[in-house]
C-alpha cells in the first residue's frame, strides 16, 4: 500500500508538467524573460517559490482528492506518460531561465559591476546598489561602497549649491528676476590686464562645482567655464590694460572692467550681487558681499570667467614673452618671475607701477636686457637661428650671434627710449662696429668656421606708450 502511495505521488509530480504546462508557458512568456534581462532577485524568488508552491498543490490535489480511475477530466498513466516529456521540460526551461538570470548576474566580474556602478545615474544608484548588495565579493562590497559615497557627495553638494542661492532667493523674493554676479580676476599681478565678468543664470539655476575659482584646479575651471557659459542667460567680460592700470590706479582700472563687463550683458539685469565692493557710477541696485565669490553662485560664477579668460591671455603671452613664466604664474610676483625681470629687464605688459620695487626702470642695463629678448623673438620670427647670446672676448661683446641660410650673422642691439638722442642705430657707431668686428673674427676662429659673415643691427625703440623693432642687414661690414 505504502509503495502504491509513493508511486502514485511520483505519477502526479510528473503529471504536474502537462496539467501546468500552460500555465508555465504563459508566465514565461509575459514576465520570464523581463526578471531575467533586469534580474531582479526578490522577484525571481518570489516566483520561484510560488510556481512550487502551486505544483505541489496540484501534486496533493491528485494525490488525495482525484479518484483513480479514469474521469473525464483526469488524465490516464498513459496520458501522463505521453504529455510528461514536454510538459516537464517547458517547467525545468522556466525554472533555468530565471535561475540561470540570477546566475548569470552573480557571475558578472568585479570589473564589469564597478563599471557598472560608477556609469549609473544617479536616479538609478539606488536600484543598482540593491542588487550588489547581497554579494558577497569584497571587490564588489568595495565598488558599492564608493557608489554610496559618490551618492553622498553628491546630497552634499547639493546642499551646498541650495546655499549659495541664499542671495539670489532674496532678490527674486524683492521681484528682481534677473540677477548679475560680477567678480574680478588679476588686481594683484606685476604684469597683464585686470578682468572683470558679468553672469547672468537663470533662475534658480544650479551647476555643480561652482565655487571661488582660486578654490578649484585649472581643469575644473575650464569645464565649468564651458558650462557656465553654456547655460548663462547672458554674459560679459571686461578688459583693462596694464597701461591704464599705471594711468588710474588698480582700484579705478577694476571699477572700469566691471562696468565693461556689465555694459555687454543684454538683457540688463536688475540686481548686481559684487564680490566685496561697491561699483560707482551704476545706478542698477547692488549689493557688494564680502567673499562673495564663495557665498554666492553668480559671483562664484563670474568669478570662474573671469579667471579663465585671464590665464588664456596670460598664456598667450608667455609665446609673446619668454623668460618670466607668464604660463604658469599669470603674472604673479613668483619667484620665477621676480628673477626674468632681473635678468632680462620689464617686458611691454609689465605694470610698471607694480614693478618699481623689483627694478629701476631707467637702469641702461635692464633697458638693454629688454630690448635683446625682442630681438631675439623677431629674429626667430624672421627665420634666424640663435646660436649664441651675449658672446665677449677680450676684445668686445657681440650681443646676438645667428645663422640664417648659408650667412653667420653678428648682431648688435640698441636700445632707445625716445628718440631724443637720435635713431638707435646711430649708437653702432665707428669704434663700436671696431669692436664687434674684432669680437666676430675672435668667434670665427675659435668654432673655425668658413661660411659667409654679415653684421646687422636691431633697433628697439620705446616712444608713447608704444614699442617699436626694425632690423637693418648688411648695417656695416669689414674694410
Amino acid at each position: 500500500m505504502l509503495c502504491g502511495r509513493l508511486f502514485l505521488c511520483i505519477y502526479w509530480f510528473r503529471v504536474l508538467g502537462c496539467n501546468a504546462v500552460y500555465f508555465l508557458r504563459q508566465i514565461n512568456n509575459v514576465v520570464g524573460n523581463i526578471i531575467s534581462y533586469f534580474c531582479i532577485f526578490p522577484i525571481q524568488e518570489f516566483f520561484l517559490v510560488l510556481l512550487i508552491f502551486i505544483q505541489c498543490l496540484f501534486c496533493i490535489k491528485k494525490f488525495f482528492f482525484l479518484p483513480m480511475e479514469k474521469k473525464d477530466n483526469a488524465l490516464t498513466y498513459n496520458d501522463a506518460y505521453n504529455f510528461f516529456p514536454w510538459g516537464f521540460t517547458a517547467s525545468v526551461l522556466f525554472y533555468g531561465i530565471m535561475i540561470t538570470g540570477k546566475a548569470g548576474r552573480l557571475m558578472q566580474s568585479i570589473k564589469e559591476i564597478k563599471e557598472y556602478l560608477q556609469q549609473c545615474t544617479l536616479e538609478e544608484l539606488d536600484q543598482a546598489v540593491g542588487t550588489y548588495a547581497t554579494d558577497e565579493r569584497k571587490g564588489v562590497q568595495l565598488a558599492v561602497a564608493s557608489a554610496l559615497k559618490r551618492r553622498a557627495a553628491f546630497e552634499k553638494e547639493q546642499l551646498r549649491l541650495d546655499a549659495l542661492l541664499e542671495y539670489e532667493r532674496a532678490c527674486y523674493a524683492q521681484g528682481y528676476d534677473l540677477v548679475a554676479g560680477v567678480d574680478e580676476v588679476g588686481r594683484g599681478p606685476l604684469a597683464g590686464p585686470v578682468v572683470a565678468a558679468a553672469v547672468i543664470l537663470p533662475k534658480n539655476c544650479t551647476i555643480e562645482g561652482v565655487d571661488d575659482s582660486k578654490k578649484l584646479s585649472a581643469k575644473k575651471r575650464e569645464s565649468l567655464y564651458e558650462e557656465i557659459l553654456e547655460k548663462a542667460v547672458s554674459y560679459g567680460i571686461g578688459v583693462v590694460s596694464w597701461e591704464k592700470i599705471d594711468e588710474i590706479n588698480i582700484l579705478q582700472a577694476t571699477y572700469e572692467a566691471m562696468r565693461e563687463a556689465l555694459a555687454q550683458l543684454n538683457p540688463v539685469p536688475r540686481f548686481i550681487l559684487a564680490d566685496a565692493v561697491t561699483i560707482p557710477e551704476i545706478f542698477i541696485p547692488q549689493r557688494g558681499i564680502i567673499k562673495g565669490d564663495a557665498k554666492s553662485l553668480s559671483i562664484g560664477a563670474a568669478s570662474i570667467v573671469a579667471k579663465v579668460y585671464r590665464d588664456r591671455l596670460m598664456e598667450t603671452y608667455e609665446e609673446l614673452y619668454p623668460g618670466y613664466g607668464f604660463a604658469s604664474n599669470k603674472g604673479y610676483g613668483s619667484t620665477e618671475h621676480i628673477a626674468g625681470i632681473r635678468v632680462h629687464g620689464i617686458c611691454p605688459i609689465h605694470r610698471k607701477s607694480f614693478v618699481k620695487n623689483f627694478v629701476t626702470t631707467g637702469d641702461n642695463q635692464t633697458k638693454g636686457a629688454f630690448g635683446e629678448e625682442m630681438a631675439v623673438k623677431e629674429m626667430r620670427r624672421l627665420g634666424y637661428e640663435i646660436l649664441a647670446r651675449n658672446y665677449r672676448t677680450q676684445g668686445g661683446e657681440i650681443d646676438i650671434i645667428a645663422k640664417k641660410d648659408t650667412y653667420i650673422i653678428f648682431t648688435e642691439v640698441k636700445y632707445r627710449a625716445g628718440r631724443k638722442k637720435g635713431e638707435p642705430c646711430e649708437a653702432v657707431n665707428q669704434r663700436k662696429q671696431e669692436h664687434i668686428i674684432r669680437t666676430a673674427k675672435a668667434y670665427i676662429a675659435e668654432y673655425a668656421l668658413d661660411s659667409d659673415f654679415r653684421f646687422d643691427v636691431a633697433e628697439v625703440l620705446e616712444e608713447n606708450g608704444k614699442t617699436f623693432f626694425r632690423y637693418t642687414e648688411n648695417a656695416f661690414w669689414i674694410a
